[in-house]
């Protein structure tokens, strides 16, 4: 296993979440690795030092000296010491206080010795999360190296509902895994990936969407992590559950967000696979009220949204690769041909609504993929996450 023989020094922040690093270090030792735990002052009102101890098998150390044991606990080395700095849950004072150099506990000194690569996994209320402080301190954080396991989505503490849950163990675990397995032939590259549909907002109640489920876009992501790439997935609305592992999870709705999120996300990434089903249109007002049924019939006035695949074709540099989806229904290779030339992609994949049993909604898929050389490969209808395979088989004979 990638993280055996390991020594992960694991901070603990006052959190209710703090509960979760009891199942996080039985899923580290499991593995093999060995658990060091350094908690805040303010931690042991969520969880004890003793339980923590217990499970990992080491003494929890809260401070500097231990005054009973005469003995002090030197934070230099215990940075040094460690392969992997983990702090989770980390909450929002702690973050800043890393951010910005604050050093008033033995965490935060072991923080600021680290050499080794540091995880920080949040854990606060979805206000505290998407306060404008706490996102330049999470930017701040990861512009020096720091590496972010983003928060769930769900129900918190305060009984709201939303963004700022602490990362299962679970998605945790994948994280340092992901990191120490070196053998994978995409260890250290950056993907991006979309997935699912669009919805054009019509008024209040109503949208524009198509029936994609995302089932594509998210065999491809979990593909990716499974080859060792840090993934970015943008999902459009889809029931599907969030892959487990992911650098970075966008949920959007509409294309105009889904333009902002791949925009912001491209330039840092080294394999951009475009497989979400985007609106060409979207209404060009939206109605702020739900619009009330009207006996002589409703026209909708559309406009075209922004070809995000286009722009990103535009950005290209040589050395990303960038793979796009085409659903055709008729002169089904001559259009993907096109598409592809037109937005400088490396391959395309070709799905045809003639191909029975191959859909938006099913498990399986049926592509012929297009090279931008002129190659064509035909390819055998087969469940979607063979169909991953595939498509990454081929991205990885493009990298540099």
């Amino acid at each position: 296993m990638a993280i055996r023989g390991k020594h992960i020094l694991l901070g603990v922040c006052g959190s209710i979440a703090a509960y979760k690093a009891a199942h996080l270090i039985r899923l580290l030792k499991k593995d093999g690795a060995s658990v060091q735990v350094i908690m805040t002052p303010d931690a042991a009102d969520f969880i004890t030092p003793l339980t923590l101890s217990t499970l990992s098998g080491n003494p929890v150390l809260t401070t500097y000296a231990d005054r009973e044991r005469g003995t002090w606990n030197n934070h230099v080395h215990l940075a040094l010491q460690a392969d992997a700095i983990v702090v989770a849950p980390v909450s929002a004072n702690t973050l800043a206080k890393f951010a910005n150099g604050i050093c008033d506990n033995l965490l935060c000194a072991v923080y600021l010795s680290a050499k080794s690569s540091v995880f920080l996994a949040p854990a606060m209320d979805l206000d505290m999360w998407a306060h404008p402080a706490t996102k330049a301190n999470i930017s701040r954080l990861q512009q020096a190296g720091n590496l972010i396991i983003p928060p769930g989505n769900g129900p918190l503490a305060s009984g709201l509902s939303g963004e700022g849950r602490l990362a299962e163990p679970e998605d945790i675990l994948a994280f340092l895994t992901n990191h120490f397995d070196e053998s994978r032939p995409l260890t250290g590259k950056k993907a991006l990936v979309t997935a699912g549909p669009t919805h054009e907002a019509i008024d209040p109640v109503r949208y524009i969407g198509n029936h994609s489920s995302g089932k594509m876009g998210y065999a491809l992501a979990t593909e990716l992590m499974r080859l060792g790439a840090s993934v970015t997935l943008v999902s459009g609305p889809s029931d599907l559950p969030k892959p487990t592992g992911l650098a970075n999870f966008l949920p959007v709705t509409s294309a105009a967000e889904m333009l902002e999120q791949c925009v912001a996300n491209f330039n840092d990434a080294d394999i951009t696979v475009m497989s979400a089903a985007v609106a060409d249109y979207t209404p060009k007002v939206t109605a702020t009220q739900k619009i009330k049924k009207a006996t002589a019939g409703l026209t909708l006035e559309l406009k075209k949204t922004v070809d995000i695949l286009a722009t990103l074709g535009s950005q290209k540099k040589i050395s990303q690769v960038l793979v796009g989806f085409a659903l055709e229904t008729n002169d089904e290779q001559a259009n993907a041909i096109a598409k592809l030339q037109k937005k400088n992609l490396d391959f395309i994949a070709l799905n045809s609504m003639q191909d029975k049993g191959a859909g938006f909604a099913g498990d399986n898929n049926k592509v012929t993929i297009i090279h931008r050389s002129g190659t064509i490969e035909a390819l055998d209808l087969k469940p979607k996450s063979e169909v991953a395979r595939d498509i990454c088989t081929r991205i990885i004979a493009l990298l540099p």
